[in-house]
């Protein structure tokens, strides 16, 4: 059978399919990555010596990784049902700026990277305007401290990612942690995300950081925990605050009978800024504080409810 058509030297012209013109504006390269046998194209498997075309895959993310310019707009494309293991600090460990890591297929077909061998497997990720789309994460080792570790991370964005546990063992106990200095992870985006955590012992919140944040954007994710722990199900700012903060609606649920820092978001001090609306929170909690008091945000319409068998009631109280 023919492979597809190449015209390496391109159209001096441009190129018109049915009287429409087809502009490519992207100017990066792709690369493609497969390690699975996918006989409707004629892979039987990446290499990480190929050179990363749709019938010669590479076989790792890293690679692709690797192969990119920072800044030029590259994307690596993950065929289904690809499948990568993080097993040590920084297993896959991203300094690329500006690479679109875009997986395809559906539901179990996506692409997956699974955590395992050690609690400090991390992908790390150190450079800005990195993404990740339409990925399987999965963690199957002993209280895997955090699936992503952000450092120097500006726009670091998520989309259409589920976080799974492999077991009440076997598990995150965050999923994405920023590491760096003040506003080195602005612009931390995630929307359309999930977290199906199943361990019970020292889990924390879906996101941690470690220093002040401007312009997150957090949307339509659904993060729900098992564990009892005291703390915020979404996110904690164990130092710094958000400014600029979008986040909408999301649902947060676990089992935890205390929210005393707030059981959506804990972040301390008063100098936050931002819209926190339409949000769902839901735990065993008799205290029911919502986020932590005095933060600055604008709250509208979000709901919370301490007992499995009721509908949320509006919290903070509505404005009379």
């Amino acid at each position: 059978m023919a492979g597809p058509s190449n015209y390496p030297n391109g159209f001096p012209q441009g190129v018109t399919i049915r009287g429409v013109p087809l502009t490519i504006t992207n100017p990066g390269r792709v690369f493609w990555v497969s390690n699975a046998t996918t006989l409707q194209t004629g892979d039987l498997g990446g290499s990480d010596g190929n050179p990363g075309t749709f019938q010669k895959p590479l076989a790792t993310i890293s690679k692709a990784s690797t192969l990119a310019t920072a800044s030029r707009g590259d994307i690596v494309v993950v065929k289904p049902g690809h499948a990568e293991t993080i097993t040590a600090a920084a297993g896959i460990a991203l300094s690329k700026a500006g690479v679109a890591f875009i997986g395809l297929g559906y539901g179990s077909m996506r692409p997956k990277i699974t955590w395992s061998t050690a609690n400090t497997a991390t992908l790390t990720v150190s450079a800005d305007n990195i993404s990740f789309t339409n990925f399987q994460f999965i963690g199957s080792f002993l209280s895997i401290a955090t699936a992503f570790s952000l450092s120097t991370a500006k726009n670091f964005t998520l989309q259409n990612c589920p976080f799974a546990d492999a077991g009440a063992t076997t598990n995150f106990l965050s999923c994405i942690t920023t590491t760096g200095a003040a506003n080195t992870a602005d612009g931390l985006t995630v929307t359309n995300c999930s977290w199906n955590g199943l361990g019970t012992t020292s889990v924390g919140s879906f996101i941690t950081s470690a220093n002040d944040i401007d312009s997150a954007v957090w949307v339509g994710s659904n993060v729900k925990l098992a564990r009892t722990a005291t703390a915020a199900i979404f996110a904690t700012m164990s130092a710094g605050v958000l400014t600029n903060l979008i986040a909408t609606d999301n649902v947060a649920i676990s089992q935890q009978v205390a929210d005393t820092g707030g059981a959506f978001i804990n972040v301390g001090g008063t100098t936050s800024t931002g819209v926190v609306a339409r949000n769902l929170v839901g735990d065993l909690s008799t205290t029911d504080l919502f986020m932590t008091t005095n933060v600055g945000v604008t709250f509208d319409n979000n709901k919370k409810t301490g007992v499995i068998t009721a509908s949320g009631y509006l919290l903070p109280a509505t404005d009379s």
